[in-house]
C-alpha cells in the first residue's frame, strides 16, 4: 500500500518526483533545539484508515488536475501521515498551477511551522493575507472532524491564527496579538474564541500589555460551549482564577490538546515569575513524542 500511495503522488505533483523521493529517505525535521525529530507512530488501524483516505484523495485529482480542492486534499492527506516534506512538495506544486489561490499558502506554511522552517511559514502567511484582501471568507472543512462534525474555523481565521503563531515562536509578541486578534474577530463561535484568546492573552501578556489581557477574558465563562478546544478553554478559566494550575494539569490528556494545556500553563507560570516550574514543564513537554503539535514547538522556543 505505502508503495502504491508513493508512485500515485508522484503522479500527482509529476516534476516534483525526485524532491519526494528525497522526502521520503529522509522524513524528519529538525527541532529548534537542534534535536532530530522521528517521524511519530501511528496506530495500525488510524495509518491503514488514513492511507485509504490519501488513495481515495489522489483518485478524486486524478480525475481532474485542475481541481485545486482536490489538490489541496491531496497534500492535507499527506500531512496527516506526518509526511510532512511531501506535503509541502504538494503544496508548492499547487502553488505553481494555482498561484493565486490563498489555500495553498495556507497548508503550506503550516507544514513549515511543522517542520521549523518559521521564517518560510511567515512569509506564505503573509502571501496568503495579501491574496485574501477584500475576498469573502469561507468555511475550511475538517480532515479529522470533530465530535459534531462542525468545522469551526474559516481560510481567514486559520491564515490569521497561524501567522500569529509564526510570530509568537520569533518572540514578536506584539504582531502575534495583533494576528490572534483578528483571528478570534473573523469567526464567531466558541471554539475559534477559546483558541484564538488563549494565545492572544499570552501575547500581550508577554508584550507587557496586562489591560488589553485582561479585556481578552471579558467573554471567557465556563458556561461556553466549547467543542473540542476545551483544553483552551480551561486555561483561559485558569487566567481568570476559576481553574488553579494544578486542575489544568490534571486535566489535560494525552496528544496535541494535552500539550497545548501543560505548555499554557507554563506560559502563565513564566508570565507570573515562576521560571522553575516553566521550566520543568518544558521539559516534560520535550520529553515527549508530540513534536508536530504548536504546544511542544513552543516549548522548543522557550527552552533555547
Amino acid at each position: 500500500m505505502a508503495r502504491i500511495l508513493f508512485l500515485l503522488l508522484t503522479l500527482v505533483v509529476g516534476g516534483l518526483s525526485a524532491v519526494l523521493t528525497a522526502s521520503m529517505q529522509n522524513a524528519e525535521a529538525t527541532s529548534l533545539l537542534g534535536r532530530k525529530l522521528s517521524t511519530p507512530d501511528i496506530a495500525p488501524e488510524a495509518r491503514a484508515r488514513m492511507e485509504a483516505q490519501l488513495a481515495t484523495a489522489v483518485q478524486v485529482f486524478e480525475t481532474n488536475r485542475e481541481d485545486a480542492d482536490a489538490l489541496i486534499w491531496v497534500g492535507r492527506r499527506t500531512g496527516y501521515l506526518y509526511r510532512f516534506r511531501e506535503a509541502i512538495g504538494i503544496f508548492t506544486d499547487g502553488i505553481k498551477r494555482h498561484p493565486t489561490d490563498a489555500r495553498f499558502y495556507r497548508h503550506r506554511g503550516h507544514r513549515y511551522l511543522t517542520i521549523r522552517e518559521i521564517d518560510l511559514a511567515i512569509a506564505d502567511f503573509e502571501k496568503a493575507v495579501t491574496l485574501i484582501a477584500g475576498q469573502p471568507d469561507q468555511v475550511e472543512p475538517d480532515g479529522q472532524p470533530n465530535a459534531r462534525n462542525t468545522p469551526t474555523s474559516t481560510l481567514h481565521s486559520n491564515i490569521y491564527y497561524h501567522l500569529a503563531l509564526g510570530y509568537y515562536i520569533k518572540k514578536d509578541f506584539s504582531r502575534a496579538a495583533d494576528n490572534w486578534r483578528k483571528a478570534r474577530d473573523v469567526v464567531r463561535n466558541a471554539d475559534n474564541l477559546v483558541a484564538a484568546s488563549n494565545w492572544l492573552y499570552l501575547s500581550l501578556r508577554r508584550a507587557g500589555k496586562a489591560d488589553e489581557a485582561a479585556a481578552v477574558l471579558l467573554p471567557i465563562d465556563a458556561r461556553l460551549d466549547v467543542i473540542e478546544n476545551g483544553s483552551y478553554h480551561s486555561l483561559l478559566l485558569m487566567y481568570k482564577g476559576e481553574r488553579t494550575p494544578e486542575e489544568v494539569l490534571k486535566g489535560a490528556g494525552e496528544g496535541a490538546s494535552g500539550t497545548s494545556a501543560r505548555y499554557g500553563v507554563s506560559a502563565w507560570y513564566l508570565i507570573n515569575g515562576k521560571r522553575r516550574e516553566a521550566q520543568q514543564l518544558w521539559a516534560t513537554i520535550l520529553g515527549g513524542e508530540d513534536w508536530p503539535s504548536f504546544g511542544h514547538l513552543a516549548a522548543e522556543a522557550e527552552a533555547r
